[in-house]
């Protein structure tokens, strides 16, 4: 069984960022994927906010241009489902549908997926409309009517960020209480943008090509109504995809990863990058930058190894 000299699990961002590098600091890189390349990404409609790039592109063309130039460096794509990593003192072995694999370093780069909301019309429209990421995608609704779902830090900080732009806000939630910490509640209820539904389950999301409007139930007053908007953000959770690894690394209370600032695990030779990780923002830009440094730190340290 050949060993492959760096094994990247997950074509997202990080993933590919970590194979640039490590396929430019001469290693033998792989990188596994499931799916399409790209992961969450993907189903971005519109990024304006990475540097270097002035003109709008979706997130299938900022990852096509990353992978082009990952292949342009030698890296090779396999796709194929990792089952199982097994921890060797010398080596990793990687269990995939179709294969088996030896590796001396391995760069997990899973990430995370948005809990969902579950309901009709959530699937269809999402990126025409339903976003999971005020600060990637809040831009684009400046001067509109939006709405987000939720009621924890998370969702209560997005939706008064989206105030910079939208001119209405409604924040939606299911309880008769925010569960945001105290002083980000206050200063939520102190925008004029921003408006509360409380009590409220939301049961469809509604729109041909894109978002509409939503259909809302009071629990409360056993009532239904329909809210005209023109975009929704679902903040009710994350889920990190931690269950290749998770035995051999530690776990926040949330699931997530607990690395160094070197991306370093637990368990020597395992390396976590992007969203999956415990990190303050994850947006496209910090999981290049994660993998960039996994990448380097993992060069390093094989070849101190001989």
């Amino acid at each position: 069984m050949e060993m492959i000299d760096l094994v990247i699990i997950g074509g997202g961002p990080a993933g590919l960022s970590a194979a640039i590098y490590g396929a430019r600091g001469g290693l033998q890189t792989v990188v596994f994927e499931r799916a399409l390349v790209g992961g969450q990404i993907i189903l971005t409609a519109e990024i304006e906010n990475y540097p270097g790039f002035e003109e709008v592109m979706s997130g299938f063309e900022l990852i096509a241009k990353m992978q082009q130039q990952a292949e342009k460096f030698g890296v090779m794509f396999k796709e194929e489902e990792v089952i199982e990593i097994i921890n060797h003192a010398d080596h990793k072995k990687i269990l995939t549908t179709e294969s088996s694999y030896q590796a001396k370093a391995v760069i997990i780069a899973t990430g995370a997926s948005p809990r969902k909301l579950g309901v009709l019309g959530e699937e269809r429209l999402t990126g025409r409309g339903v976003s999971y990421c005020a600060t990637c995608d809040g831009a684009l609704y400046r001067n509109k009517t939006v709405a987000v779902i939720g009621g924890g830090d998370s969702a209560i900080e997005e939706a008064m960020f989206l105030t910079k732009f939208a001119q209405k806000v409604y924040v939606i939630h299911r309880r008769d209480q925010l569960r945001a910490i105290h002083a980000i509640q206050q200063k939520a209820f102190q925008n004029s943008k921003l408006e509360f539904f409380f009590d409220t389950i939301v049961e469809e999301i509604c729109g041909e090509s894109q978002v509409h409007s939503l259909q809302l139930y009071h629990t409360k007053l056993r009532k239904k109504t329909e809210l005209l908007i023109n975009g929704v953000f679902i903040y009710v959770g994350i889920i990190p995809n931690n269950s290749l690894v998770k035995d051999f690394v530690e776990l926040d209370p949330d699931g997530f990863i607990i690395t160094d600032d070197d991306m370093h695990t637990l368990t020597k030779g395992f390396y976590v990058v992007g969203d999956i990780r415990q990190k303050t923002l994850r947006q496209v830009v910090t999981a290049v930058a994660d993998g960039a440094i996994a990448s380097f730190v993992a060069e390093k340290e094989l070849i101190a190894e001989g």
